[in-house]
């Protein structure tokens, strides 16, 4: 009988009441995860915004480059790109989409079959050019960027798919591995997908100094600061409306003042066994990850694609948890259907402090994709002109430009 009772007992959750007021009952303590912690971070409005006009400009060049793949002329049915929608992620309808950027598409009428067909506008190709000499532009410091990031590696090598991935954060040309690793004698091609520098020994000290490092020497001058406060400090920048627990000063004034192993600097790293061995381990992956966003082009990279980089790097760390440690000095944003991680001290609410020629002409693509259907008089006077002319001929076909390619194919 009393089994059946014991049974009975642990089977029926007990709640509190007159009877059993002094039943101790024990609750457990809400793990801390990478998930809470994403969820209950401190939101940056201003770079969440761009994260979701980045999404809008990332849609329109997916669909230029399915554009650009087809070899009939400079314009896609409107049909045709309807099968797209899967393939880029779009939700909506592509007329829709396509008239909502007028300044970005031209949806016109095909001159001999009637049916709708897109175009990019004048503006769009003007800008989609000007991106391409800038990077051509910008070789030398591109070289420079494959080197930085050969030298932080473990090996000394890279794989070039981890490269690819982020190819355009790095403001890389889509040929890079001919135009760039295969062009110059810096680089040697061990395997298909494998770069490595040439030679380990031979490599320019000035190179070593990571970016934060610059930051350190001008805070040390300017501010007059002792070095044993800035000797291993990161700029820190907490987003409007950060809560700031009690503890949570001094602990960030000992892990500034933590010691670790630089980026650039090759030594064993520190065993968690050790004095602070793990703390300092975490630091040389901030360290680490903080001078890879500082070589791209617009301080940010998909969280996603830093995974490719952990064996090289030799960090076998979770880098959304890192990341979410250290809201002061990175931000993860996931509007947009992707997690995009900032450079915090990068940006002044949704510009960059230090903007590059490459960034500046994504900016310029990104107000034109902004601007929908406003100030869309200037694209209508072209139209009128045409109208005008054909009825001054009186109905005889006025040849355009992309006219012509379609009647020397037809006849």
């Amino acid at each position: 009988m009393t089994r059946v009772l014991q049974r009975f007992i642990n089977q029926v959750q007990l709640q509190f009441g007159p009877f059993n007021s002094t039943t101790q009952r024990r609750w457990k303590k809400p793990a801390v995860t990478s998930q809470t912690r994403l969820e209950d971070r401190t939101r940056d409005y201003k770079l969440d915004t761009l994260m979701v006009n980045y999404r809008k400009l990332n849609l329109i060049l997916r669909l230029h480059e399915l554009m650009s793949a087809r070899r009939r002329g400079p314009f896609v049915s409107v049909q045709i790109m309807s099968r797209w929608n899967k393939i880029v992620g779009l939700n909506v309808p592509i007329g829709g989409f396509l008239n909502k950027y007028p300044h970005v598409f031209d949806v016109f009428p095909h001159p001999i079959r009637k049916n709708i067909c897109c175009k990019l506008t004048s503006k769009m190709k003007s800008l989609l050019e000007e991106e391409r000499i800038a990077i051509s532009d910008m070789e030398f410091d591109n070289v420079i960027r494959v080197k930085k990031l050969l030298m932080m590696s473990v090996s000394g090598s890279l794989h070039i798919h981890a490269l690819r991935l982020i190819q355009r954060e790095l403001g890389l040309p889509d040929d890079f591995r001919e135009s760039i690793l295969g062009k110059y004698d810096e680089f040697e091609l061990v395997d298909l997908e494998i770069v490595r520098l040439a030679d380990k020994d031979c490599v320019d000290e000035d190179l070593k100094v990571a970016e934060v490092e610059k930051w350190r020497e001008k805070e040390y001058n300017e501010k007059w600061l002792s070095d044993f406060e800035t000797k291993y400090a990161f700029p820190i920048n907490f987003p409007t409306g950060f809560k700031i627990k009690a503890g949570f000063k001094g602990k960030l004034k000992d892990w500034q003042r933590l010691p670790y192993v630089k980026p650039y600097e090759k030594k064993d790293v520190f065993r968690a066994s050790t004095c602070g061995g793990i703390e300092r381990f975490e630091k040389r992956a901030v360290g680490i990850l903080h001078e890879l966003l500082s070589l791209t082009v617009e301080k940010m990279v998909e969280v996603e694609r830093l995974v490719h980089f952990k064996k090289d790097f030799g960090l076998p760390v979770n880098f959304r948890e890192l990341i979410l440690k250290h809201p002061g000095i990175f931000y993860i944003s996931t509007r947009g259907c992707t997690q995009m991680v900032f450079l915090r001290e990068a940006y002044s609410k949704d510009c960059l402090v230090s903007p590059n020629p490459v960034y500046v002409v994504r900016r310029n693509m990104l107000d034109l994709v902004l601007l929908k259907s406003r100030n869309t008089r200037e694209l209508k006077r072209p139209r009128e002109a045409k109208e005008n002319v054909g009825d001054q001929n009186r109905g005889e076909v006025v040849v355009d430009d992309f006219v012509t390619s379609i009647l020397e194919k037809e006849f």
